[in-house]
């Protein structure tokens, strides 16, 4: 992570805690967790829905780029789940240099790409439902000894906030320290570039929420009545980044409004008839691909959309999006740390494949 983009996160930070100390983003700072997601399994439905227009392969197949994490991490891994249910680790990148990002409260002087949300999507043998483990980009972690693409040996470091692991070592880096952290094997990796959600909420012509509160942020640009309102892609960008126009102005107050527009977004794609539009189709999955990296074994339109066919019995609106449980961290309020026994517990349930106790989707640092 560069120094700016460094010193950017901690006046976030400062900025949270400001104003009686209570205020903090300890949580997720999850800018994005709901929402990219969302745009992971998003683009993996909207693909399977215009995959038959193969004639179309070879220019969305050459936008997806390919990341061998198997290679990376070698065999120093945790078991494979004894059913046929996968784990993907869906990222969400974010670069706020540019002048694009000056309206939304990047500065346009910020450099390097951050991963400011991290999912664990679980889904169970059958693939009917599924289940996603947001992990709060402000998580301290011990981050595992890791090989940088360019051979460079990293060494193992305690308390490093979560988000830091993709900036400074790589995305290989982040997989094996959820692997470590959590003992679940992860099958694939979706990383979503930020970039590129502008383009894709527009070519999808805007998505409609229900915003719960009136929005005035500064900070992002964002003023938005309460109750239904269809948001472009600079809108949904802003609303998905907001902190300071809702609840506390910390980053867990965040999180509500991303895991809803993941579902809305879900739901908008569900609506479309890709199928009889294959202009709207092409559109759509040319400016989702573009934004797209994922591991060897999905990246191809082919493999892509197989994995995506497997997946449509997932119903958007049966889909369980939980936070890992975090207390807050005692000597740094504005990090938080994995809560326990809550977080072994439900890491237990994704390794097993079986169901998760209502005890493990209680975060402390949220008041459960």
């Amino acid at each position: 992570m560069s120094h700016d983009a460094t010193s950017h996160d901690a006046h976030e930070g400062r900025t949270a805690s400001h104003g009686g100390g209570r205020k903090r983003r300890g949580g997720p700072r999850k800018r994005r967790r709901g929402l990219k997601i969302t745009l992971a399994v998003l683009l993996v439905l909207l693909i399977a829905a215009g995959g038959t227009a193969y004639w179309l392969y070879s220019r969305l197949d050459g936008n997806i780029k390919g990341v061998d994490i198997n290679k990376a991490l070698g065999e120093d891994r945790p078991e494979k789940l004894p059913t046929s249910g996968q784990n993907l680790l869906v990222l969400g990148s974010d670069s706020r240099a540019g002048a694009e990002n000056k309206e939304l409260g990047g500065g346009g002087s910020i450099s390097g790409a951050r991963s400011d949300t991290a999912m664990v999507v679980h889904i169970p043998e059958g693939r009917s439902r599924a289940v996603a483990i947001s992990i709060p980009r402000d998580t301290l972690v011990t981050r595992p000894e890791c090989t940088k693409a360019d051979g460079t040996k990293v060494p193992s470091a305690e308390r490093k906030m979560f988000n830091s692991v993709y900036s400074q070592v790589g995305p290989a880096c982040v997989v094996k320290t959820v692997e470590k952290m959590s003992g679940v094997r992860i099958d694939h990796y979706l990383e979503i570039n930020f970039a590129g959600f502008k383009g894709l909420v527009d070519a999808i012509g805007g998505v409609t929420v229900d915003v719960p509160q009136d929005i005035h942020d500064t900070a992002t640009g964002l003023d938005v009545k309460a109750g239904p309102q269809k948001l472009d892609g600079t809108q949904s960008l802003a609303y998905v980044r907001t902190r300071h126009g809702i609840g506390d102005g910390s980053d867990l107050g965040r999180i509500g409004l991303q895991q809803q527009f993941m579902f809305a977004l879900l739901s908008e794609v569900k609506k479309q008839d890709l199928l009889g539009s294959p202009t709207s189709a092409y559109k759509i999955a040319n400016s989702a691909t573009k934004s797209l990296t994922t591991d060897e074994g999905l990246a191809s339109l082919t493999s892509l959309t197989d994995f995506a066919r497997s997946m449509n019995g997932v119903d958007p609106s049966t889909m369980e999006t939980i936070m890992l449980p975090v207390n807050y961290d005692k000597i740094d309020r504005n990090r938080v740390v994995a809560a326990q026994p809550q977080a072994d517990t439900l890491w237990k349930a994704i390794r097993t494949d079986s169901a998760i106790p209502e005890s493990a989707k209680k975060s402390p640092a949220t008041g459960g």
